[in-house]
C-alpha cells in the first residue's frame, strides 16, 4: 500500500489488525484454539504471521487501486523503480539475520539439536529461493534481476517458517526453490490482474506463506515431528497420505477466509469515513513532504510539483524513463 495511502488510515487499520485480525487467527493455532486441537502445523508462522499479512495486503492493495502513472493507456503495467537497490538488498540481508531469531527462537528454549537444525533448514531455503528466482529471471528476461533475487530470498524464508522443525534439509531446498520460482510468477500474476504491489508482499507474504504451509503436508518427517512433540503426522512424501496435508489446507483456507472478510469490513469503513487514499496532487508531491511535512532524502530529488521529494515522488521525466525502464521492485 506504499505512496498512496494516508497516515490516518495507517493508524486505524494498524490496531484493528494487531489488536483483532491476528490475535484471533493467532489463538486459533498457537493458544490452542480449533486448528491447533486439529493438528494444524505452522511451527513460526507461515500462515500465522506471514499470509496474515499478505492477504490483509491484498484486500488493502485492491481497495486502494495502483499508484498514478503504474499502467499505460495500453494496460500494461509500467516499472516505478524504488530509489535503492543496494539499501533493498541490504534489508534482505537484515532479515535474514534476524529470521534466525524468528524461526529458531520459536522454540522457545536453546534445546539442541532442535535449535541448530531449523537454523539450517532456515539458512538453505533462502538460499534456494534466492538462486531459484535468479535463476527463472535469468531465463526469462535474460538478466538476473537483483530485486526479484531479494524477493526470492524472502519468499524461501517465508516459506520455510511454517515447516522449518519438521523437515529434513534437503527438503527446505526444495520448499525454498519452489518458493522462488512461485513468487516470481506471483508477482507477475498481481500485476497483470492490476493490483499494484510495490514491494511484492503479497506474492512474498500471502503466496509463499500459504505455498510453504502446505509442504508441511508433504515434507513433514515422522522422525522430526514426533521430536517437536506438537502433534501432526508424517507429510505425503512418507507415506502419510492426505491427512496432514488436508489439515494444513484447512489451516490455510481458514486463515485466507478470515482475514479477506475482516480486512474487507476494515477497509471498506475506512474509505467511506476517514479516507484511505490520498489525492492526487499529494501522491505526486510525495508523501514524505504531503503527509508528514518533512523530505525524506533532503533537497536533492526535484519533482513535477516543483518540491523535493520521497519515494512516490513523479515528473513528467520519470514517468517517460519509468515507461521505458525493466520492471524493478524492492526487496
Amino acid at each position: 500500500m506504499a505512496g498512496r495511502t494516508r497516515f490516518k488510515a495507517y493508524v486505524v487499520y494498524s490496531l484493528f489488525i494487531t489488536a483483532l485480525v491476528y490475535p484471533v487467527f493467532g489463538h486459533w493455532m498457537w493458544g490452542g484454539g480449533w486448528l491447533a486441537e486439529r493438528q494444524f502445523l505452522d511451527f513460526a508462522g507461515s500462515t500465522v504471521v506471514h499470509a496474515t499479512g499478505g492477504w490483509a495486503a491484498l484486500v488493502g492493495a485492491w481497495y486502494l487501486g495502483p499508484r498514478l502513472g503504474k499502467y499505460g493507456k495500453d494496460g500494461k503495467p509500467r516499472a516505478l523503480p524504488g530509489h535503492s537497490i543496494p539499501m533493498a538488498m541490504l534489508g534482505v540481508f537484515i532479515l535474514i539475520v534476524g529470521w534466525y531469531g524468528f524461526n529458531p527462537g520459536s522454540q522457545l528454549a536453546a534445546d539442541f539439536p532442535i535449535v541448530a537444525e531449523v537454523a539450517v533448514t532456515t539458512t538453505l531455503a533462502a538460499a534456494a529461493g534466492a538462486i531459484a528466482a535468479m535463476t527463472f529471471t535469468w531465463i526469462r528476461n535474460k538478466k538476473p534481476d537483483v530485486s526479484m533475487t531479494a524477493n526470492g530470498a524472502l519468499a524461501g524464508l517465508v516459506a520455510i517458517t511454517a515447516g522449518c522443525v519438521f523437515v529434513y534439509p534437503w527438503a527446505s531446498l526444495v520448499i525454498g526453490a519452489v518458493a522462488g520460482l512461485v513468487v516470481v510468477s506471483a508477482v507477475s500474476f498481481f500485476d497483470r490482474v492490476r493490483v499494484d504491489d510495490p514491494v511484492g508482499a503479497i506474492s512474498v507474504h500471502g503466496v509463499c506463506g500459504a505455498l510453504g504451509t502446505l509442504m508441511v503436508g508433504v515434507f513433514a518427517a515422522p522422525a522430526l515431528v514426533e521430536q517437536a512433540g506438537l502433534g501432526g503426522a508424517e507429510g505425503l512424501w512418507y507415506g502419510g497420505g492426505l491427512t496432514q496435508l488436508g489439515r494444513q489446507a484447512l489451516g490455510v483456507g481458514s486463515n485466507f477466509v478470515w482475514v479477506v472478510l475482516t480486512t474487507a469490513i476494515l477497509f471498506g469503513v475506512i474509505k467511506a469515513t476517514v479516507g484511505l487514499r490520498v489525492s492526487e496532487e499529494d501522491e505526486l508531491r510525495g508523501l514524505d513532504i504531503a503527509e508528514h511535512g518533512a523530505s525524506g532524502y533532503g533537497e536533492m530529488i526535484p519533482t513535477g510539483a516543483g518540491g523535493p521529494s520521497g519515494f512516490s515522488g513523479v515528473s513528467a521525466a520519470s514517468m517517460a524513463t519509468a515507461a521505458r525502464a525493466p520492471e524493478r521492485r524492492p526487496g
